[in-house]
Formats: C-alpha cells, sequence, structure tokens
C-alpha cells in the first residue's frame, strides 16, 4: 500500500516538475496567429505589422494563418476549439468576439471560450457625405435628416459590421431616422457613395481617405470623441456637436481560454514589448489606425465585459440578421 502511495506521489511531483518546466521552456516552437480574413484586409495587415517584432520578442516565428470565413467567426471557432498550450493565437475585433455570437447563436463559440491577452490598435471610423447631398458637417446633416424622416441611406460592409452599427448609434443619439443599405464589403459599401446612391458611409479611413483627399467624398466628423492626427483636419464628435456619440474600432489578441496564466504573462509582455517599437507605430499609422494596449490581460478583460454590452445592445437595437 505505502508503495503505491509514494509510486503516485511521485508521479504527480513529475508530472508538477514537467508542468512548470513546460511554462518556463515556452514556447518551444513556431507559435500560430490566426486572422479571420483573407490577406490584405485590416486584421491581416495588423497581424503581419506585429508579427517580425513579436517574433522576436518571444524568440521564436510567428505564423500568420489567414482562416477566412463566415465573417471570421471560421477563425475564432477553430481557436476556441484549440489546444490551450499558446500555440495558437486570434487576433480579433468586436465582430468576432461580440457581434457574430449575438447575430448566431448558433454558433460553437462565446466570448468566454477565449483568454484575452491585451488590445492591440484601436482607430475610428470616418463619417462621409456624397458631396452631393450638399452638408458640410454633422450639424447640417443633422438637420437635413430630421427634415426628411427616412430620406437619407447610409452603406456599409454588411449587417451587423462595425459601419452598420456605427449608423444604429448614429442615429439613436441624434434622434434621426437614417436607413441601413448593406452590401457584401467595404469597396462597393464605399463605391455606392460615390456614385451618389447612398449618401452617407461609416468606413474604415483607408478606404475613403484617398477619397476625401481628391474631393470625391466629403469628411464630416471621426467617430472618435476628439479628433485625431490619424485623419488631421477632420473633427471629433465632441467638436461636430454630437459630443455623447464615440465608438472605435480595435483589434485584440486571445488564445483558448485554458491556457496558464504564465503562457498568458509571457505572450502579454511579448506583445507590449513588440508594440513599443516605433517601426510599428509608424505602420499603423499609414493606415488611419494606432497602438492600443492594455494594462494587463485583467484590464482587457475588464474592457471586453463592458465593451461587449455595447456592441450587443446594438446588434439587437438595430434588427440586424446573417446575410
Amino acid at each position: 500500500m505505502m508503495k503505491r502511495l509514494y509510486k503516485l506521489l511521485g508521479v504527480l511531483i513529475l508530472a508538477g516538475t514537467c508542468a512548470q518546466a513546460s511554462a518556463q521552456t515556452y514556447p518551444a516552437k513556431p507559435i500560430r496567429l490566426v486572422v479571420g480574413f483573407a490577406p490584405g484586409g485590416a486584421a491581416d495587415f495588423v497581424a503581419r505589422a506585429i508579427s517580425e517584432p513579436l517574433s522576436k520578442a518571444l524568440g521564436q516565428p510567428i505564423v500568420v494563418e489567414n482562416r477566412a470565413g463566415a465573417g471570421s467567426s471560421i477563425a475564432a471557432d477553430y481557436v476556441a476549439k484549440s489546444a490551450p498550450d499558446g500555440y495558437t493565437m486570434l487576433i480579433a475585433s468586436p465582430s468576432s468576439i461580440s457581434v457574430n455570437p449575438t447575430l448566431n447563436s448558433k454558433l460553437g463559440y462565446s466570448l468566454r471560450d477565449f483568454a484575452p491577452i491585451t488590445k492591440v490598435s484601436n482607430s475610428p471610423l470616418l463619417i462621409t457625405a456624397y458631396p452631393g447631398l450638399g452638408v458640410n458637417s454633422i450639424k447640417e446633416l443633422i438637420a437635413v435628416a430630421k427634415k426628411s424622416p427616412g430620406k437619407l441611406n447610409y452603406s456599409s460592409s454588411g449587417n451587423g459590421s462595425a459601419p452598420h452599427l456605427a449608423g444604429v448609434l448614429f442615429g439613436q443619439l441624434a434622434g434621426i431616422d437614417i436607413v441601413h443599405v448593406p452590401f457584401k464589403g467595404g469597396a462597393p459599401s464605399v463605391q455606392s457613395v460615390l456614385a451618389g446612391d447612398t449618401q452617407l458611409t461609416f468606413a474604415t479611413p483607408p478606404s475613403v481617405l484617398p477619397l476625401v483627399h481628391s474631393g470625391r467624398l466629403r469628411a464630416l466628423a471621426v467617430t472618435s470623441r476628439k479628433s485625431t492626427p490619424l485623419v488631421p483636419g477632420v473633427p471629433g464628435m465632441e467638436e461636430a456637436g454630437l459630443p455623447d456619440y464615440e465608438i472605435s474600432f480595435w483589434y485584440g489578441f486571445f488564445v483558448p481560454a485554458a491556457t496558464k496564466p504564465e503562457i498568458i504573462k509571457k505572450l502579454y509582455d511579448a506583445t507590449i514589448t513588440a508594440l513599443q517599437q516605433a517601426q510599428v507605430k509608424q505602420a499603423f499609422a499609414r493606415e488611419g489606425t494606432e497602438v492600443a494596449t492594455s494594462s494587463s490581460p485583467a484590464d482587457f478583460a475588464a474592457f471586453l465585459a463592458e465593451n461587449n454590452k455595447l456592441w450587443v445592445h446594438l446588434v439587437k437595437e438595430s434588427g440586424a440578421t446573417l446575410d
């Protein structure tokens, strides 16, 4: 009996020692950073901009892996069900983490299936108008919308997308009725405003800034409360006359929920080191976004708990359904 007890105790001690050694030697092989969209999009850009400095900070290659489909749900589901060993990481936005599970209760994952590491980037959307509409400011836009309820249309990259929900929040706070017109992506959404088929869009700065500079679209405001050097010369919502309005689009890093705290801390520390590099900040700025970090994984988790409420509320208010 005593021999069996000693043997069992030895196994437990050995297992504990191996687990400790595993955490201390992590990472011992390349880490996959999974992107829920095809190469060339915003999430893919952010992932690739940080991959090299993150690789240096961790001492192992970061392999960016694109798993596009279902509005990034395929990638999120894949990572949620991956081994919680720190070798599979997800870059995700509110769409992946909050919006998609709200739109489709049949998805095989939710926010609780992930362990948050840190926020990585943050950017406002840009409210732009068809020049033929004849408005030059948010105040003028609201006045026109109130004069003709339901006559103004705004385009977005799809039902439940950040631009769609940004429009929902704008309509609520401004007390106006503007009609949402969804498209299958950002490019056709912007094209519809260029053609005058829709009058407004809420879009990422890189997708519309060149058109603003050429005079083909008119920038009314950024969706952050304050103006930002990322979009010089364009007012924030406080200056534009709607101070209670603020919405931003962020990306963050996540791993499966059961990942060990020691591994999460190593990933967090390495990510912060990578994001502090000047070349990363410069690369982000060129795309109209900025480095945005959390003070700790716990801080990011607290942010997500609050931010999730906003997106879930907007989805429900919008009446959005899956495309």
